[in-house]
């Protein structure tokens, strides 16, 4: 029997106040200025609003103005959107039940503005198109009565909310904030994720009376979009992105992504969006890596904005009080979708490249002064020796030296390409890729197109030619496996081995077969044959990483690129090469065919198009 001390010291449960609640709950909804104005901007969404302006000062800590011309708030409404989990966006079913599976709006929680008032000083101002504009106040828990305000809103209705002093009431979180540039930083980044969401509707942020972000309405079309992502990521982006487009089993894909020439150092330019809500989910990068490995080397990535619809029902955002993250019922089927549409548009570029290479090398031209000098013109076509080899340019052994040529009628001679077949000839403008008309440093061709020139890296177009037929007979005749004379036994934990085993079909389809052994190992009997010696260990405990966050083997499959690169680098035409005109033009043809042929395995450019317009600007003729 315990005595009357024990009684005193034993915790009694109590009912927390509503402040401490709201505080409670601004914690997890409102944790910086960023994550506030995101609140704030999606009420105006769902609101109807076509036009939003932010302002910030000092980062959003020291105030925050969200002004919307949506349908607005009637004064009697605006005190009860200030008590917890009192909304507009969940309707109750003829049985009194809300269905939360069925979420259509941007919010439904109902915990923005109440969690945002109790940390902070705010003002809420509206009217709608029958009543006159009003207006409340908040400050330490207390609620004013609605008011008569100066308001006039950007059309019949809308809402302005002013937000001062943000986590004045809890001085310990203000510890946390990173400093104002930051803070700044961050609610661009909130403006801009919701802008690439909604072209229809116009975006505005000032930052201390600075214009950080104008993006007016502009429509719902593709092209709509891309002008609005062009906006946002950059000019370069949209000149080189590719539609992205796909259905599946009643999801539907849209977006772009950009050709695997245009990449970057970091996965900061990889947007996602399911039902019009920006989300962050590892599964994107998953996918990203998937799609993109046969072109990217591991620390390089695309940039890519993807978006993803499907019924509400077939998705749950009621995971997190922030709404960032999503859990699909079917993540299988989506991730399948995104990797398929990513990889076949990928394909349909063909060997498409990048514009930003030819810009890049247009940008590192430099013209030098014109010097005088006195030279033999004879001396231009003769031998140039043992260090400087001429390139062979055809049958008849026309050559062209790597050096300065007086390119005159009388004096240059005239670079014969021979057609195979013995016909003509063919035009630049029947190729892609142009005609062949050069060699220079027995390591770049040089072809003639319609519009300009095309100078290819002969190793590397090559490499990527002989890697993509070696994987088009694998695909055909299957991985081939080397059975292994001692099985090797790998241990894991029992909820790594059964991640891996759950796959064990996939994998032998790929060369690697596994069986359990026990309840906390694998027992290897197979690897992929063109491994050879391996860290077979090493392998099954990275897969069995890969497949807890991203769902997919990707150590495997990469270590079948890298293999394959590898043989492919050796087996390829190497940089000192002479090659002929007929050489010359059959890789060129060759390219034209072959999907991703514009970049090599590791994302570097094959070959830079460099337009006529472009070369006459360098010399000052336009």
């Amino acid at each position: 029997m315990s005595d009357s001390s024990d009684l005193k010291q034993r915790p009694t449960i109590r009912q927390l106040p509503a402040d401490a609640v709201n505080r409670i709950a601004a914690g997890e909804v409102v944790e910086r200025p960023a994550a506030a104005v995101k609140e704030l901007v999606e009420n105006s969404l769902d609101a109807g609003a076509q036009e939003v302006r932010v302002r910030i000062e000092a980062g959003g800590l020291g105030r925050i103005t969200v002004e919307d011309d949506g349908c607005g708030l009637r004064p009697e409404e605006m005190q009860l959107a200030l008590q917890r989990h009192a909304t507009s966006k969940l309707s109750a079913d003829p049985d009194g039940r809300f269905d939360l599976l069925n979420i259509h709006t941007m919010g439904f929680r109902g915990e923005a503005l109440p969690s945002i008032a109790s940390v902070s000083r705010m003002v809420i101002s509206s009217k709608t198109d029958d009543l006159p504009a009003a207006e409340i106040s908040i400050a330490a828990g207390e609620i004013s009565d609605p008011r008569p305000a100066a308001f006039t809103g950007r059309g019949l209705g809308g809402t302005r909310i002013d937000v001062r002093d943000l986590f004045y009431a809890t001085p310990a979180r203000l510890k946390f904030m990173k400093s104002e540039r930051a803070e700044t930083m961050a609610v661009s980044d909130v403006m801009k994720r919701l802008a690439m969401a909604r072209p229809d509707v116009g975006f505005f942020l000032e930052s201390n009376d600075r214009s950080l972000l104008k993006l007016p309405a502009l429509g719902n079309s593709a092209d709509h979009q891309l002008k609005r992502l062009a906006a946002i990521m950059g000019r370069p982006f949209s000149e080189n992105a590719i539609a992205i487009a796909g259905e599946r089993d009643g999801v539907t894909l849209s977006g772009f992504a950009g050709l695997p020439t245009l990449n970057r150092g970091n996965a900061q330019l990889q947007y996602l969006f399911v039902n019009g809500r920006p989300v962050k989910d590892r599964m994107l990068t998953g996918v990203i890596r998937a799609a993109y490995q046969d072109f990217l080397a591991r620390d390089r990535h695309p940039m890519a904005a993807l978006f993803v619809d499907l019924d509400p029902e077939f998705v749950d955002v009621n995971v997190h009080p922030a709404k960032t993250e999503v859990r699909f019922r079917d993540g299988g089927n989506v991730r399948g979708l995104l990797i398929g549409a990513l990889r076949h548009s990928l394909a349909a570029a063909g060997h498409r490249a990048s514009t930003t290479v030819s810009q890049q090398a247009l940008g590192r031209v430099q013209t030098q002064p014109h010097q005088a000098s006195v030279f033999n013109r004879s001396s231009l076509w003769a031998d140039p020796g043992p260090s400087q080899p001429a390139v062979k340019f055809s049958e008849q052994g026309e050559s062209y030296l790597g050096s300065a040529v007086a390119w005159r009628s009388d004096a240059a001679p005239t670079a014969k390409v021979e057609h195979v077949g013995g016909s003509e000839p063919p035009e630049q403008s029947a190729f892609p890729l142009g005609v062949a008309r050069a060699q220079l440093h027995e390591t770049y061709i040089v072809a003639q197109t319609s519009d300009g020139i095309v100078i290819v890296d002969q190793h590397a177009a090559h490499e990527r030619l002989v890697y993509e037929d070696m994987k088009r007979q694998a695909g055909q005749s299957g991985v081939k496996r080397q059975t292994l004379l001692i099985p090797d036994i790998v241990e894991l934990s029992e909820d790594e081995a059964n991640r891996v085993l759950v796959r064990a079909g996939e994998l032998l389809e790929m060369g690697l077969e596994i069986e359990p052994f026990g309840t906390d190992a694998v027992c290897v009997r197979a690897t992929p044959a063109l491994f050879g010696e391996m860290d077979v260990g090493g392998l099954i405990r990275d897969l069995a990483d890969d497949f807890a966050e991203y769902e997919a083997g990707l150590a495997l499959k990469e270590r079948f690129e890298e293999i394959m690169g590898n043989m492919a680098c050796r087996g390829s035409v190497r940089a000192g090469r002479r090659l002929n005109a007929e050489e010359m033009n059959a890789l060129l043809r060759q390219m034209e065919a072959t999907p991703h042929s514009g970049q090599c395995n590791h994302g570097r450019p094959t070959y830079v198009e460099l337009k006529l317009a472009d070369i006459e600007r360098l010399f000052g003729r336009r």
